[in-house]
């Protein structure tokens, strides 16, 4: 049985134990009998606080976030408006003149 993305960070690096699944990236857990949730509609994109989120938006990066090197983008940093796309990561914007993408559990909604 191969191992299900995160459905809260959609990474697909999780730890597998007996009675449950763990995100190494998020920390979230949830059982391993649970079924992977499968949406009829449109995509729903939350932040890290659970609101959500759509195309023109502004957000608040919640922690620092490396970009390579010695880059780095501060944690409380505001985004221009938002576009939502599919991928990888949720989330195209540009932060501090920086076209970048973020994944929606690192931002909360300004």
């Amino acid at each position: 049985m191969s191992k299900p993305a995160c459905p809260m960070c959609e990474m697909t690096e999780v730890l597998e134990f007996p009675d449950k699944w763990e995100c190494v990236t998020c920390g979230h857990e949830w059982p391993r009998a649970a079924a992977p949730e499968v949406a009829d509609g449109p995509r729903i994109v939350k932040d890290a606080h659970g609101n959500v989120l759509a195309d023109g938006d502004c957000v608040i990066l919640i922690k620092d976030l490396k970009l390579g090197g010695s880059s780095v983008l501060k944690g409380g940093s505001k985004s221009k408006p938002i576009r939502l796309v599919d991928g990888d990561h949720e989330i195209d914007c540009k932060v501090d003149g920086i076209a970048v993408g973020l994944k929606a559990c690192f931002v909360k909604k300004a």
